[in-house]
C-alpha cells in the first residue's frame, strides 16, 4: 500500500509516516517510480506506535522494543520495563514540579488579593 493508503488507514499524517520510517519504527520498500510501498502489516505496526506514543513515549523509546512486541506480549519483552519505569519517574518529577508551581501562584494570587482588600479598606478609612 502506498503513503497516503497508510495515512488514511492509521489516521497517521504522511509526515509522521515519513519519521516513523526514519526511525526504523517501518519499513517500506521503494517502488520503480519512486514511491513507498508498505506491508499490510504497517497498519498494525502504526496502530502500535500511537499506542505507545500515547503513553507519552518517543519514537527513540519505542524503537527500543517495537520489533519484541510486535512478535511477542508485552510481558515477554524485558526491553519494555526499564522504559516504563523511567516515563513514570519522569512524570512523577514533572508532577511535583508541576505541584510546587501551583502552590507557588496560589500564594501569589492570595497575596494580591489580600493587598487589594487592605487598599480597600484604606481607601474606605480615607473617604470617611
Amino acid at each position: 500500500m502506498r503513503i497516503g493508503e497508510l495515512s488514511h488507514l492509521t489516521d497517521v499524517s504522511v509526515r509522521s509516516l515519513r519519521h516513523y520510517e526514519k526511525q526504523g519504527l517501518i519499513t517500506s520498500i521503494r517502488l520503480p517510480n519512486g514511491y513507498r510501498d508498505y506491508s499490510p502489516l504497517a497498519e498494525d505496526t502504526v496502530a502500535t506506535i500511537k499506542l505507545y506514543l500515547n503513553l507519552g513515549l518517543t519514537t527513540e523509546q519505542i524503537s527500543s522494543f517495537l520489533t519484541c512486541v510486535l512478535k511477542n506480549k508485552e510481558a515477554f519483552c524485558a526491553e519494555i520495563m526499564p522504559v516504563y519505569e523511567q516515563k513514570l519517574a519522569e512524570i512523577e518529577r514533572q508532577l511535583a514540579q508541576l505541584t510546587q508551581i501551583k502552590a507557588n501562584l496560589v500564594d501569589r494570587i492570595t497575596s494580591i488579593q489580600q493587598g487589594d482588600q487592605a487598599n480597600k479598606n484604606e481607601e474606605d478609612l480615607d473617604d470617611h
